[in-house]
């Protein structure tokens, strides 16, 4: 599965790289099938608090998985979209 993560008028640090790296390795065992996972990084709306926002796209099962979140940090809207993912992937290998 090939991984691209896209920041919006950001660098990424090495530190969210390595995590976004970390939680995405194990997709490749849960979603064999899947041909890409696209992580979109955005801050909103630089002047509040919950303002980065995490998207989550999966290509090449069939049908396409999303998830998106916002929250204080990039970590833990990366990590909420994942667990939203989780979910719809528990749907997807049911049916």
């Amino acid at each position: 599965m090939k991984l691209n993560t896209q920041a919006v008028n950001f660098d990424i640090a090495d530190r969210l790289s390595a995590h976004i790296e970390k939680k995405t390795r194990r997709y490749e065992k849960l979603l064999p099938e899947a041909a890409e996972m696209e992580i979109r990084l955005t801050v909103i709306k630089r002047e509040t608090n919950l303002n980065k926002e995490a998207t989550i796209r999966v290509r090449g099962i069939g049908n396409e998985l999303f998830a998106e979140k916002v929250c204080d940090t990039f970590e833990q809207a990366v990590d909420e979209a994942l667990d939203a993912l989780d979910r719809q992937i528990e749907k997807h290998n049911a049916k």
